[in-house]
């Protein structure tokens, strides 16, 4: 299954990196590799060394800034900000999901809910045709909220 969708991911890039004009790099490739074998969220940093690490593959920030730019067009990647802070996870065959982001400690939790997908799929607006969505609730996570309470004792 996942080598499918590894296939089916270079697929799309290469089809993308045609129709607009840019060249096929092994950077770009290994670059779409190491984050479909990423699971959750990521940021630049973790995905350099990630790569030096793991994959034994050298690439530049700014390479990696630029490849990021390139999938997020392609469709093949999901820009987060959570706070001051960019992440980044694969969207080819993610299951939509939700997230909880702490406002203390920025810790980031992802949940499902089937409710809120029906009702989310189910709401019409005009003149609008939606292709996907990202929910974000900000408070705190319950390790914050307990120091918080003991603060307050």
């Amino acid at each position: 299954m996942e080598e499918n969708i590894k296939d089916k991911v270079r697929q799309i890039l290469t089809e993308y990196l045609q129709k607009n004009g840019h060249r096929k790099t092994p950077e770009r490739y290994a670059i779409l590799e190491t984050i479909y074998s990423i699971k959750g969220h990521f940021d630049i940093d973790e995905l350099y060394c990630y790569m030096a690490e793991k994959e034994k593959f050298r690439v530049s920030r700014a390479t990696l800034y630029n490849t990021i730019v390139l999938l997020i067009d392609a469709g093949l990647v999901i820009k987060h900000q959570f706070g001051n802070t960019s992440q980044y996870e694969r969207s080819y065959n993610n299951e939509t999901h939700h997230h909880m982001i702490c406002t203390s400690c920025g810790k980031v939790s992802e949940f499902e809910d089937e409710n809120l997908k029906l009702a989310i799929a189910q709401y019409r607006t005009k003149g609008f045709y939606p292709s996907h969505y990202s929910l974000y609730i900000y408070g705190l996570c319950s390790k914050c909220m307990g120091l918080k309470r003991k603060k307050h004792k």
